[in-house]
């Protein structure tokens, strides 16, 4: 049975964000988790035996609570929301992705996630006329009831703000919401947080590195029902936002630009892969008019206290799970081609792969792949 989104007490969501905040479980580990234990208080009991039985020679300890109640003491302090994967104040088009951030920690107004979003992005170094040209697309596409997302980065980012302050616009940032970046763009923060909303997947106090934002651009897309990106470099992070928009069912769109300008080149080499050519809102609305709302992923409720699951026997188990370890390498594997090669059932295979990865012994890769660590 599909868990739908319910109102989770807030013991629940301190669970599940003491859950979240736990080494080595990632957004799929976390929904896997969910799915095997049905609530996260039961998943937090059952971590130090799963992470034994997969190799783990330390203790899997989870944060305090007290940590965790003092974080959420200083966001409500900033007069901000934690919003919870499974709760129904959790947008449904980022639920539908399989790397939902677990908990989101939000600053301004929440009702904008129940809207449909679009996102726009672009280069840093963005030229004027790219700059006007985002700014009067994400106006209006607003003032037709989208929410527009984007990163609040300097170029067009900026611009697409600026232009959606009054219909409607959300921030996600690759730090803590309490950490603005760049800082030349404290006002417009501040402006987002009293008109829109700012957003962010990380802990309070968490300064922005590069390795974030990739992580970042995934929940940019995830909350859209599409992607424009407006001038960008071939190797730019506008353009691994479009493929992680491609990757998750969404339709990308791109301005064309002058062959000659670098910033042309990433929405160029989009266009002959297939994205939408774009030279009107227009051209937008009427992809959009035809679109579905992606149905959210699904969580299995089988609630089971240790394993092996119920009715497998000891040496059973272990047997499937040396099968899936001779199918493993460094290289990763779809985990279909788990499940078929190794002729391990669904069940057994999710506990053995939650065992290996608690202990550090394995790692997910997108489009629901694995593989041991390097």
């Amino acid at each position: 049975m599909t868990a739908k989104p319910a109102h989770l007490s807030d013991q629940e969501k301190l669970k599940r964000l003491r859950l979240s905040r736990t080494d080595r479980i990632g957004p799929v580990t976390f929904r896997e988790l969910l799915g095997v234990y049905g609530d996260a208080g039961t998943a937090l009991e059952a971590l130090p035996e799963l992470s034994r039985r997969g190799g783990r020679k330390k203790p899997l300890l989870p944060p305090s609570e007290e940590a965790l109640h003092a974080e959420l003491e200083r966001l409500h302090k900033l007069s901000g929301n934690m919003v919870v994967c499974g709760d129904t104040a959790y947008p449904e088009r980022l639920a539908a992705i399989d790397s939902a951030p677990p908990v989101l920690m939000t600053l301004g107004r929440t009702d904008l996630l129940k809207n449909k979003g679009f996102g726009i992005v672009g280069a840093r170094n963005a030229s004027a006329a790219g700059m006007k040209l985002a700014r009067d697309f994400a106006r209006e596409l607003g003032e037709q009831g989208l929410t527009i997302v984007s990163g609040m980065a300097r170029g067009i980012d900026t611009a697409v703000h600026q232009g959606s302050l009054t219909t409607g616009t959300i921030a996600v940032l690759a730090g803590g919401i309490d950490e603005p970046y760049p800082r030349e763009n404290i006002p417009l923060y501040e402006e987002l947080i009293d008109k829109g909303l700012v957003i962010s997947e990380m802990p309070l106090g968490i300064q922005p590195q590069a390795r974030h934002f990739p992580r970042r651009n995934r929940i940019i897309s995830g909350l859209s029902s599409g992607v424009l990106v407006v001038e960008a470099t071939v190797r730019s992070g506008s353009l691994i936002t479009a493929r992680q928009a491609a990757e998750q069912g969404r339709e990308v769109f791109a301005v064309p630009g002058h062959p000659l300008d670098p910033r042309a080149r990433g929405p160029n080499s989009l266009i002959r892969d297939g994205a939408t050519l774009t030279e009107s809102v227009n051209d937008i609305l009427e992809s959009l008019e035809q679109q579905r709302l992606p149905q959210p992923v699904e969580i299995v409720d089988s609630p089971s206290k240790s394993p092996p699951p119920a009715g497998l026997s000891s040496a059973s188990f272990d047997s499937a799970k040396l099968a899936i370890r001779e199918k493993l390498s460094h290289t990763a594997v779809p985990i279909d081609d788990l499940i078929r090669l190794s002729g391990v059932e669904t069940a057994e295979l999710q506990t053995i792969l939650l065992e290996l990865e608690l202990a550090g012994e394995i790692v997910r890769h997108p489009g629901n792949r694995v593989a041991f660590v390097k």
